[in-house]
């Protein structure tokens, strides 16, 4: 047999994969909504006619979302992980376990995955193959020594349609040091040809100023988006002005004198180097703002009922 390795042609090297990271800050809460004829009046009685008892806040609602686009072979292929960094109670607590159930299977510490546990049936094991789930959650902070999860109360009046909240978050918030330690083990565990959207809600301005600030230091080529949500909260406009994206709320929009998406998006554009803006208008939809070609289009919107108003469904 004669060598024909001069004739063989070269093996062409394969694309270097590329992962995309979406990563998001914010706090996850527990959602009681009681469904009530009107809002009651002080010191008395009135009958809910439904509860209901789900996660919610801006980023719980979020991740809902992503995790079923998440859920797609076609996101498969892309090659994009979600991941979750928020304070949570001790990781063995009730609240954290149906907190991270409520977004598929997952990994709790042991040896097994939950869902690859031996389902027993007539005496006979039949072992279930280990499902991963779309929410990497591995980053979270569990708070020793908390049992309970930041928590909404949440009267929903069938007379006006009005939602009227009580939050409660009883652990302590995230430090600079203690996202810093964060990003610098995502930087440390992914190699070259990984990529990452860093998205933050609004909640503590003066933090997460500090935590874009070592984002742009630490890792210059990744994409940073916040929330401007709540109205006369200092420092919301300091970080859309960091921020490659900016997601404004209608509440927020008003309170700074605009009567329209687009009047916001384009007077706020002049403070801001984001590529992309947009901003919420509840049952009139939402508009999205290009500053660098003045592209400007509304689309209307299908919302949720959580104690985060994040937009579900655009049509």
């Amino acid at each position: 047999m004669t060598d024909d390795s001069s004739t063989r042609r070269p093996r062409q090297s394969r694309k270097k994969h590329t992962m995309t990271h979406l990563i998001l800050v914010g706090a996850v809460y527990m959602d009681t909504i009681l469904t009530v004829p009107r809002f009651p009046e002080e010191d008395s009685k009135l009958r809910a006619t439904d509860v209901q008892v789900r996660r919610g806040g801006n980023v719980g609602n979020t991740l809902e979302v992503l995790a079923q686009f998440q859920a797609s072979p076609a996101a498969a292929v892309r090659g994009l992980q979600v991941c979750l960094v928020a304070c949570l109670p001790e990781a063995k607590s009730p609240a954290t376990t149906k907190i991270l159930r409520s977004f598929g299977p997952y990994h709790d510490g042991t040896e097994e995955h939950d869902d690859s546990r031996v389902a027993r049936s007539g005496g006979k094991g039949t072992e279930r193959k280990p499902t991963r789930s779309v929410i990497d959650h591995a980053r979270c902070l569990f708070r020793q020594g908390h049992e309970q999860p930041a928590s909404s109360y949440i009267l929903r009046s069938a007379e006006t349609g009005s939602r009227t909240i009580v939050n409660h978050n009883p652990l302590p918030e995230m430090t600079p040091e203690e996202f810093e330690g964060i990003a610098e083990g995502f930087a440390a565990s992914c190699g070259e040809g990984h990529r990452f959207w860093w998205h933050f809600e609004g909640r503590i301005p003066e933090t997460t100023l500090r935590c874009i600030r070592h984002l742009r230091e630490k890792m210059p080529g990744c994409t940073i988006s916040v929330e401007v949500e709540k109205p006369g909260r200092d420092g919301l406009a300091e970080l859309a002005a960091e921020a490659d994206v900016v997601f404004y709320s209608r509440s927020w929009a008003q309170h700074r004198g605009y009567h329209t998406p687009e009047a916001c998006l384009r007077a706020e554009a002049a403070s801001s180097k984001a590529s992309l803006m947009c901003c919420t208008w509840g049952e009139d939809g939402a508009g999205a703002y290009a500053p660098t070609s003045g592209e400007y289009v509304h689309r209307r919107v299908a919302t949720t009922t959580t104690s985060g108003s994040n937009i579900s469904v655009v049509e």
